[in-house]
């Protein structure tokens, strides 16, 4: 072997590092102390690395560290942005800031994703991947740099430049709309049975429970300070359990067969529960290292007219027939049915 070729087979890690120096500094802000941490966040369980030790060698434990830490800083930064607030908005705002849906985004808005080693199998079947790493990165952060690092990624380089927070916190879904689109174009009979109506022991404002029903089978129920919300928490929680359970779905048409005696399969896609993740405010590709407020400024007011044109009700996930009513005949009339009743 010649010489030029083992002094750059000698360089090869030395670049490699490097660049990976420059790639983190470019998503942080800041050059990593000790670039171990890092390497290890990076690492997805599907390429099968071992330490000297012959333990498992990838991101799972800083995920676990990130995960805790996520809540704890994006709360404290939460709390102090929205003062005044009561505890059910300030939860209900960190859960959409750090769902697994929001931190995968993140993940490829800021070139995290390319970084990352796995399988290509894992890499192109696992939506969760990039948000796991998202999470690794944060504990890696924090045993490399401390808390306050943390806490200055999540405001300066996050928040303040690719999050719109506002934009997060007063963001609503109409689940009960959501709902009752999908048992429409499914022929499907829903309806929603008062459990209790009770008023609070301490403000002695009036409480209501709702619980929703599909063609006879109980779907999941919901409680709050008026008739809408108990019905919008009942509807969040009946989808997501028909995200989740199958069989849940099959009770459903099993019972509607015995009603009309005709063997019918399900024609539309659950709807999602999860936020449109429209708030993550997208960089230029031209965007030099270093911009600042203005820039990010201009990026957001460059995508806000779209946003606030954005219709509600996101069915590009639909993979129905054609129905003898349109679209837009079945959506009004989910409306109507869904504000219905206070």
């Amino acid at each position: 072997m010649r010489l030029s070729d083992i002094i750059a087979r000698l360089k090869l890690p030395f670049r490699e590092e490097k660049e990976l120096f420059s790639s983190l500094y470019g998503i942080m802000g800041f050059y990593p102390h000790d670039i171990s941490y890092y390497k290890q966040a990076l690492m997805h369980k599907s390429i099968g690395r071992r330490n000297d030790k012959g333990r498992p060698l990838n991101n799972e434990r800083l995920e676990f560290l990130g995960d805790a830490l996520l809540d704890a800083v994006v709360g404290h930064i939460v709390y102090d942005h929205f003062p005044g607030k009561r505890e059910g908005f300030l939860t209900n705002t960190r859960s959409k800031l750090v769902s697994r849906d929001t931190l995968g985004k993140l993940a490829e808005e800021m070139g995290l994703t390319r970084l990352i080693l796995s399988s290509g199998h894992s890499n192109s079947h696992n939506s969760y991947m990039a948000g796991n790493a998202f999470e690794a990165l944060v504990g890696a952060i924090y045993l490399d740099q401390g808390y306050d690092a943390v806490m200055r990624f999540m405001k300066k380089r996050i928040l303040a430049r690719v999050i719109n927070i506002d934009k997060v916190a007063y963001k609503e879904v109409n689940f009960k709309s959501k709902l009752l689109e999908w048992s429409q174009k499914n022929r499907v009979h829903m309806e929603f049975r008062m459990q209790k109506q009770d008023k609070d022991k301490e403000s002695g404002s009036p409480i209501f429970k709702f619980q929703v029903f599909m063609e006879g089978v109980a779907g999941e129920s919901g409680q709050g300070f008026s008739k809408k919300e108990a019905q919008q928490l009942a509807s969040e929680a009946t989808l997501k359990r028909l995200k989740r359970e199958p069989q849940f779905i099959d009770a459903i048409f099993n019972a509607k067969s015995e009603r009309t005696k005709m063997e019918e399969m399900p024609t539309m896609a659950v709807p999602s529960t999860e936020q449109e993740q429209d708030f993550v405010i997208h960089q230029p590709e031209t965007e030099e290292e270093g911009t600042g407020t203005n820039e990010t400024h201009k990026s957001y007011e460059t995508h806000k007219t779209h946003d606030e044109t954005t219709d509600e009700f996101d069915l590009s996930d639909i993979t129905a027939t054609p129905q003898e009513r349109s679209r837009e005949d079945i959506i009004a009339a989910a409306e109507a049915a869904a504000f219905a009743e206070g």
